[in-house]
């Protein structure tokens, strides 16, 4: 098996992937936040033709891409051969959402011969199992919210809109979208009371057909923090394609809130 660089992003994923393989080569991008402890290797992410062969010349055959990256802030004057190359593409798929964005990076990292990894295939350990994970068990409404929220998503699915959904006795308070999830939970505890008619599910999941490579959705003890601010009675997760971060923190966070935890295949 080949040697394995981890191009991180924010966010303690990528650090446990790191802790997990002590061997990997840890690339982090200018201008990017991360956690990732020392040694790391600094790089623009527009001079991505110098990543591949700094990358080549560390004997690297795969790579993992893990934590939040965010849409480049690319500038024309600082790419290099390798970026104006995909240029194009990138642009063009820039326009077609999130999903076509981290498909091309996929694609042009596997045309350069690497062998791209999700985090999920390293720490399989690290996904939501099936079943309840914490909390009380969710009632026979919980559990009809929860079904209406994967309805939402599986309709958004194919307009590439976002990975979550809040639904309370049937009607969607909100969807996920460029903002993220926080913003999400943000906006559904913003919602008058007249206009709830209970407290409603969070159901977290990927799109129909995402390629969990690159961007595996993500719960941790913050999430479940934030689903109680928002007024909901607990969360359902997608066993085995959603990342756990921090269990031992989440446990308590459930037991903070009195929030349910639900893994169910989506």
């Amino acid at each position: 098996m080949g040697k394995l660089a981890i191009l991180s992003g924010g966010g303690s994923l990528p650090v446990m992937i790191a802790q997990a393989h002590p061997e990997a080569v840890r690339v982090v991008f200018e201008g990017v936040a991360h956690d990732m402890p020392e040694p790391v290797d600094l790089h623009n992410i527009a001079k991505i033709g110098g990543i591949w062969q700094a990358l080549k010349d560390a004997g690297v055959t795969r790579v993992v891409f893990a934590g939040g990256l965010g849409r480049p802030d690319l500038n024309p004057a600082d790419m290099d051969a390798g970026m104006m190359s995909i240029a194009p593409r990138l642009l063009a798929a820039m326009q077609k959402g999130d999903d076509a964005l981290l498909r091309l990076i996929i694609a042009v990292f596997e045309e350069q011969g690497f062998e791209v990894v999700g985090a999920h295939e390293l720490l399989p350990e690290i996904c939501a199992s099936e079943g309840l994970i914490g909390g009380p068990e969710p009632d026979a409404a919980a559990l009809a919210d929860a079904e209406r929220a994967k309805e939402v998503l599986a309709a958004l699915a194919p307009v590439d809109v976002g990975q979550g959904a809040v639904v309370a006795a049937g009607l969607c308070l909100g969807i996920e979208t460029l903002q993220g999830t926080d913003a999400l939970l943000r906006f559904v505890g913003e919602t008058p009371e007249k206009l709830r008619r209970g407290k409603g599910v969070f159901v977290k999941a990927p799109k129909l057909g995402q390629d969990l490579r690159v961007d595996m959705p993500a719960i941790g003890p913050d999430t479940v923090r934030r689903a109680a601010e928002a007024g909901v009675a607990g969360i359902v997760v997608a066993a085995g394609n959603v990342v756990v971060i921090d269990p031992p923190g989440i446990r308590q966070a459930i037991e903070e809130t009195g929030l349910f935890l639900l893994g169910q295949v989506i």
